[in-house]
């Protein structure tokens, strides 16, 4: 466990990181002591410190393939800002980030308040206002994305921006866990999955973050996006690049980049 100075510069050192597109080391060799509750604390000190409003959340390492390879038992979690939302229409700039990423997702949209410790996957479906495709864009603060759990965490579980497509579906309409995504980058598939690649339900990974994120005093509110997990591996975004996500009931959704060489 870490002090509160240790964990208020790391968050100095990620925000800084962050804002000057300037990676740096993991976190856990300069303090080997970093836990996931240190990780967790972190992140909320930068989420506060950000003058945009929070709109959602985000959850990470939601495959047990991930889980196993960063050494944990269950998934984690960031806060997704009004200020990471992106558009399909306009190009995101990639020298905004330090490794753009991106990753399809099936996007809950709530229609009501969750419930916190208790939440149970029957509230999750009826408190769920509609489904969506989703692009979510991920990055790392931390060089060559060399992440170990509380590293990710830290970092806002590798939050940067999302997308939502235009398509809305209740929950009630279609099978949550046998949703097909195909992910295209430049008229080229790159990926492709199910639904079910996340917890072998995706409204598993959403009620497990309601009472998650209950610890923490926070809570998900109707209106809020939940992205609950990749369908499919994470691509390299580079400048040029127009992706697409195709998914079956929901439609497509697509996120292009601009900017110029690194």
């Amino acid at each position: 466990m870490l002090t509160v100075d240790e964990r208020t510069l790391i968050a100095d050192r990620l925000r800084s990181a962050e804002r000057d597109r300037a990676p740096i080391p993991p976190l856990i060799e300069g303090h080997p002591g970093l836990d996931q509750a240190d990780a967790y604390e972190i992140q909320l000190i930068n989420i506060r410190r950000r003058a945009a409003e929070t709109v959602g959340h985000k959850v990470g390492l939601s495959s047990r393939a991930m889980q196993q390879m960063m050494g944990v038992d269950e998934p984690d979690y960031g806060h997704l800002l009004a200020d990471m939302c992106l558009s399909q229409t306009e190009p995101a700039d990639t020298l905004r980030y330090c490794y753009p990423r991106v990753e399809i997702e099936v996007a809950f949209i709530l229609g009501d308040d969750l419930p916190g410790e208790g939440c149970t996957e029957a509230d999750v479906l009826a408190r769920t206002e509609a489904v969506a495709a989703s692009i979510e864009l991920v990055d790392s603060r931390i060089v060559d994305w060399r992440i170990s759990i509380a590293d990710t965490i830290a970092d806002n579980a590798s939050a940067a921006g999302y997308v939502l497509g235009d398509t809305r579906i209740a929950p009630s309409d279609v099978d949550l866990t046998a949703i097909d995504a195909v992910l295209t980058r430049n008229g080229t598939q790159v990926a492709a999955g199910r639904s079910d690649a996340v917890l072998g339900d995706p409204v598993r990974a959403v009620a497990w973050l309601a009472r998650k994120v209950a610890a923490f005093g926070v809570r998900l509110r109707a209106g809020h996006v939940v992205l609950p997990g990749a369908c499919t591996r994470a691509i390299d975004a580079r400048p040029g690049d127009v992706f697409v996500g195709e998914f079956s009931e929901l439609g497509q959704v697509s996120l292009s980049f601009a900017g110029g060489q690194r």
